[in-house]
């Protein structure tokens, strides 16, 4: 397969992803938290392959629901972060890493769904 490297969204929601399997896997084996480590992976490693299966759309209709799934899962990802964090569970300076990049790439797929809309 090949690698999507000169793709932004593709790349930074994959690297987001594997930075949150590392996050999860902290989470179960150290904290041993195990359902808001597992809410967290679902939808954070779910932006990436939402944004996959919308590369691969049959219609640009296709691509903006895929696109549009990558985004509430990037929100919903959002919001399990600052959980954790406000319950302390993990420490802020790592979280305020991962809320960074999570926001990075809620942006990117903003962009994209206001691009796709008008070429509509």
């Amino acid at each position: 397969m090949k690698e999507k490297k000169d793709n932004v969204v593709w790349d930074k929601s994959y690297q987001f992803a594997l930075r949150i399997v590392k996050l999860s896997q902290y989470l179960t084996n150290e904290k041993k938290e195990f359902v808001l480590s597992r809410q967290v992976l679902k939808s954070g490693t779910s932006i990436g392959a939402n944004i996959e299966e919308a590369m691969g759309g049959q219609s640009k209709k296709d691509f903006l629901s895929k696109i549009s799934i990558s985004y509430k899962e990037a929100c919903e990802t959002r919001y399990w972060l600052m959980l954790l964090r406000d319950s302390n569970i993990i420490d802020d300076n790592l979280v305020k890493s991962l809320l960074h990049d999570c926001q990075a790439v809620i942006k990117i797929i903003a962009k994209i769904q206001v691009t796709t809309k008008k070429n509509l």
